[in-house]
């Protein structure tokens, strides 16, 4: 199944968190299983061994078809190909379901309007799992090749095997809880990389290890550790749209503007824009312009921040639900001489991009520095001590409030350099660089 707040073919939000955490989770411990949700451990598309491993060894699965993600169909073919039974299906109502699965029992539920399941109906279908599960130990087939294929024989997978899909993931459970030790210590990126030391060869890690290590590396600004930790990756993981964004991300930080340039160039030559990536180009053009405006190359400076403007428009475009990419390319524009007047026309946009996903999901630190980017442009200084409370009870790694700062300094010393300033930015800005100072 998903994972997080992800959009339905008609638009609307679904949480699958709470799909998990409402009707999957108690439905299995009803039916007196131990449910293990191993989504997570996929990224950018790669199902890797464990996750095969997962697939064919667990005696039961719940699979939730709503989406038609592409990965999950095929996860589930996998799955029918090797057990002939045990296997339930479930979908959001008003969900359409491909032809070749429309012929197999599938639990639909309801949602509310706030994208998870309705609570007077959760209960019910909650019920209805775990009697499909119930009743899957009888070994009526539900695989549609089992079905159709007479003789066709059962692969024979051995008992003592059907433990380590459970193993390998008690494994990363741990492992993850010793990065979050190492992200929380005085030592930081040491404690980080005595984690890595103890793990072994990187290719061979599970992917949510990998994944989790990297980031871990990202929390704590390590950023050379985190190119050299992507450099091991395995080929597919190293492929994926994530881990190239991320490797951009460091190589800018680490003032490699060009080779973070190439990286994410070809990234959306081959896999076309989307905000997440645009978003972090943007950003390096962004580092460009200010790398030729202290060189004193104001030419030079202008061109790059045209590029910026343009990436991080872009970037909105391909998802006008995501503001990040949206308020970079208004604060952009407020800078430019003289500023670019379509960002008046982008803001009520941006702000509407950002309360809308407030209001339907869980807001996280950057939906709260947007609405206070947005307010320092508008000079709304009650609005920004909202928003600045919110962000800052929000953060969770601290390059994200110096990344809010160093905008706010922009703003600050282009609107003082034209002999407009705003009074409150600078207590703004102070505020936030003291939630990005190390402690």
């Amino acid at each position: 199944m998903p994972f997080g707040i992800k959009a339905n073919a008609d638009g609307s939000m679904i949480n699958f968190d709470r799909v998990y955490q409402d009707l999957i989770a108690p439905a299995v411990n009803n039916a007196e299983l131990e449910p293990i949700r191993a989504d997570q451990e996929v990224t950018g598309g790669i199902i890797h061994k464990p996750m095969f491993e997962r697939l064919i060894l667990c005696p039961f699965a719940v699979a939730d078809l709503t989406t038609a993600n592409a990965n999950v169909y095929y996860e589930l073919g996998v799955r029918h190909a090797f057990r002939p039974f045990s296997t339930v299906q479930i979908i959001a109502e008003g969900s359409r379901l491909p032809f070749d699965v429309q012929m197999l029992r599938t639990i639909p539920y309801k949602l509310g309007t706030d994208g998870v399941p309705h609570p007077a109906n959760a209960a019910g279908t909650s019920a209805a799992i775990a009697t499909f599960l119930k009743q899957a130990r009888s070994g009526a087939k539900d695989s549609p090749i089992f079905q159709l294929i007479d003789g066709l024989p059962v692969p024979d997978v051995e008992h003592l095997k059907t433990d380590v899909f459970r193993d390998q993931v008690d494994y990363s459970e741990q492992v993850k809880g010793k990065l979050a030790d190492a992200r929380r210590s005085s030592q930081k990126a040491d404690a980080v990389r005595a984690v890595q030391k103890d793990l072994g060869d990187i290719a061979d890690l599970d992917t949510g290890v990998a994944i989790d290590l990297m980031l871990s590396y990202r929390a704590v600004s390590a950023w050379e550790d985190m190119v050299k930790l992507i450099q091991q990756f395995s080929g597919p993981l190293a492929q994926t749209v994530m881990v190239r964004e991320q490797l951009g991300l460091a190589l800018n930080r680490l003032k490699r503007r060009d080779e973070a340039q190439q990286v994410l160039l070809k990234l959306i030559e081959e896999r076309g824009p989307n905000s997440e990536t645009c978003g972090i180009l943007g950003r390096v053009y962004k580092d460009q312009w200010e790398d030729a405006t202290k060189s004193g190359n104001a030419f030079l400076a202008k061109g790059y921040l045209d590029k910026a403007i343009k990436l991080y428009l872009q970037g909105f475009e391909a998802d006008w639900r995501d503001a990040y990419p949206g308020i970079n390319a208004i604060t952009l524009m407020e800078l430019r001489n003289p500023p670019d007047d379509r960002r008046k026309e982008l803001v009520p946009v941006v702000r509407y991009a950002v309360q809308r996903k407030i209001e339907k999901g869980k807001p996280d630190y950057w939906d709260y520095a947007t609405l206070l980017e947005l307010a320092v442009l508008e000079g709304n200084q009650d609005t920004a001590a909202q928003a600045l409370g919110d962000a800052l009870a929000n953060v969770r790694e601290k390059w994200e409030p110096e990344t809010t700062a160093h905008n706010v300094r922009l703003i600050r010393e282009t609107r003082q350099a034209r002999g407009d300033p705003t009074p409150f930015e600078a207590d703004v800005e102070q505020a936030l660089g003291e939630a990005a100072a190390p402690r």
